[in-house]
């Protein structure tokens, strides 16, 4: 029975990516370890608290001790770290929270795997990646080096922004972090890499494009906004609405990270992508007129909702993933088109108007509150 720690496993992308690994993998131990800050859920996963495979552990990633004797306890031997502060806004308002959390806690977790492993009977310290006109050490890897991992998701944001000039982020793209968001991430990235070649850590680095889909905290653009339409509240759009993203489905995220924690390659970086770019402000109408659509309204009736903004500090202008290494190395690639994935996204908000009213209202961080607190 492999033994796997996935950190915020309460939130939107660790959610998924618990649920996939507890229901594909019913011989795997899954241990969602959040501290359940508000972008924490624990009825984000429901459907399979009960399963015999699975643990919640309350804990901050910055407990170092915690987390080591968790570790040993469980006798770990992977590690998928999502754990992390990632609303941009936030960030500009308190830079500090993110560099405790996203860079202090995967040190934490970094340096609490590396002592747990080193003194396991068949140390992974061999594994360190070398140069590639040098013979490859991959021959001499034991058992228990090639299960032992430490992946860590990251963000696209971390490459800074791109022109509208056809260009997309590689794995070879130069960091430019404009945020402190995405400076908090490039950092820990940079540290993922370094426990790598410094001590040969068995770690895999993945950055993400803007993910959608259920089970999303209600600050995040699309959840958001289908919120305010049901409800006919403005909806705020930064500057013109021209800055570009990629969307990607949650469930082809959570799709790659399986794949890529299973067979990717120790101390590689993969890209994740859906090839799907839209401009804020296009992706707001399909919004509004999926939302109309299902509520019985004219379509387009809530594009009066639009509310012209003060644009943010920083606002990169354009993030484009190319995610071609992973298809052809691996063979991933979205399943889904965003035609068919908003349609879907929207249908479930609008069917779990009760998710939606528990969040926005607070109401569920004070069960969970009452809950740990009298254990």
């Amino acid at each position: 029975m492999r033994s796997i720690i996935i950190t915020g496993g309460a939130g939107f992308i660790g959610s998924h990516v618990v649920r996939l690994f507890v229901n594909k993998y019913p011989d795997y131990k899954i241990i969602n370890l959040d501290k359940l800050t508000y972008a924490g859920n624990l009825a984000n996963l429901k459907d399979i608290e009960d399963k015999p495979n699975y643990k919640f552990v309350k804990m901050d990633i910055c407990d170092f001790e915690g987390v080591y004797q968790l570790l040993q306890d469980e006798q770990v031997d992977g590690i998928i770290h999502l754990a992390a502060e990632s609303h941009v806004d936030r960030s500009i308002k308190d830079p500090f929270t993110f560099a405790r959390t996203n860079v202090m806690g995967t040190l934490t977790l970094l340096q609490a795997a590396k002592l747990y492993w080193e003194s396991q009977p068949t140390p992974y310290v061999i594994t360190r990646k070398v140069d590639t006109a040098q013979p490859t050490l991959n021959s001499e890897l034991s058992a228990l080096n090639q299960e032992c991992r430490f992946y860590h998701i990251s963000t696209d944001e971390v490459y800074g922004a791109l022109k509208f000039d056809g260009t997309l982020f590689t794995e070879q793209t130069k960091y430019q972090p404009h945020s402190p968001y995405s400076a908090s991430k490039a950092s820990s990235d940079h540290f993922v890499r370094a426990f790598h070649d410094t001590y040969g850590m068995p770690t895999i680095v993945t950055n993400c494009s803007n993910n959608y889909g259920p089970y999303q905290f209600p600050e995040k653009l699309i959840p958001l906004f289908i919120n305010n339409i049901r409800h006919r509240k403005p909806l705020p759009v930064y500057g013109k609405g021209e800055n570009v993203r990629d969307w990607l489905y949650v469930e082809d995220h959570a799709r790659a990270i399986d794949l890529i924690f299973h067979q990717g390659k120790i101390a590689e970086t993969y890209n994740i992508g859906g090839f799907n770019e839209w401009k804020n402000i296009d992706i707001i109408k399909v919004i509004i007129h999926t939302v109309d659509r299902l509520l019985g309204r004219p379509e387009g009736a809530d594009m009066d909702l639009i509310t012209y903004v003060t644009d943010r500090q920083g606002h990169d202008l354009r993030y484009a993933i190319d995610s071609t290494k992973l298809k052809t190395e691996l063979g991933w690639e979205p399943s889904l088109q965003f035609e068919e994935g908003i349609e879907k996204t929207v249908r479930w908000y609008l069917d779990h108007q009760d998710w939606m009213d528990n969040v926005t209202s607070g109401d569920y961080q004070k069960y969970y509150e009452n809950m740990y607190s009298n254990r």
